[in-house]
């Protein structure tokens, strides 16, 4: 039997893990940029959304592979936006995002003030999948991670591998996860980051600090998303950018 709406609500509230403020330095490796970045108090998902959560939600079953339990994908960064919104207004908060109607990704807007859920900037999710390991990833490349190598070449069921220290599962592997933030927009114009490598990846995407992107409204099998959300008076500060 498929969940409800308020059933997928009060699970994915009850998934979210409060993380610390605290500070990381974010790097490009591509440029060679650097620029660090304070953090506030925030809660993040301990898994990815899956697809019997979008089921539950929308009441119709999402496309890609994968098992009811594996991450959703096939959902564009601008599909997320909406995702959260839904689930925000099902769970009786207020949404975080105006998403244009061109759909071109340019207009979509984040209004910080709000209490529902989003997606995690790029200094939130890395910060996360840290939690306070300084090496590439936060534990051994197997025993954390569904990756090309021992992935069976699909998406996996979430949290059947080894979460990180703070109790967060899949954040390297299994899929790509959407961040708010613009690549490059000097460069690569409206594309978004994801982040944390996939099923099909090898061991150099699968890093906590592997940067990759995409256009807002692209959609691919490996790539998902995990929820956010803001706490009272919190906001994400980038400084030296």
């Amino acid at each position: 039997m498929t969940s409800t709406g308020p059933d997928v609500a009060a699970s994915i509230a009850a998934s979210m893990i409060e993380i610390p403020a605290g500070w990381i330095r974010l790097v490009d490796e591509g440029s060679r940029r650097r620029w660090p970045v304070d953090l506030e108090p925030y809660a993040l998902a301990a898994r990815p959304v899956t697809r019997a959560n979008l089921a539950g939600l929308t009441g119709t079953w999402p496309d890609g592979p994968g098992e009811p339990d594996a991450p959703a994908t096939e959902l564009s960064w601008l599909d997320a936006l909406a995702l959260c919104n839904t689930l925000s207004v099902t769970a009786g908060l207020r949404p975080c995002y105006l998403i244009g109607d061109d759909r071109d990704g340019l207009t979509a807007t984040w209004d910080r003030t709000a209490d529902g859920y989003r997606l995690p900037t790029e200094a939130e999710w890395e910060y996360a999948c840290r939690a306070g390991d300084p090496g590439d990833r936060y534990g051994e490349l197997d025993e954390i991670a569904w990756h090309r190598g021992n992935s069976g070449g699909t998406p996996r069921p979430v949290a059947t591998r080894a979460p990180n220290a703070w109790g967060l599962s899949d954040l390297i592997g299994n899929v790509w996860e959407w961040c708010w933030d613009l690549f490059d927009p000097d460069v690569c114009g409206p594309y978004r980051v994801f982040r944390g490598g996939g099923w099909n990846d090898q061991p150099r995407a699968l890093r906590a600090s592997c940067r990759r992107k995409s256009h807002p409204t692209f959609r691919m099998d490996d790539l998902g998303f995990r929820l956010a959300r803001s706490r009272p008076g919190g906001s994400s500060a980038v400084v030296g950018e």
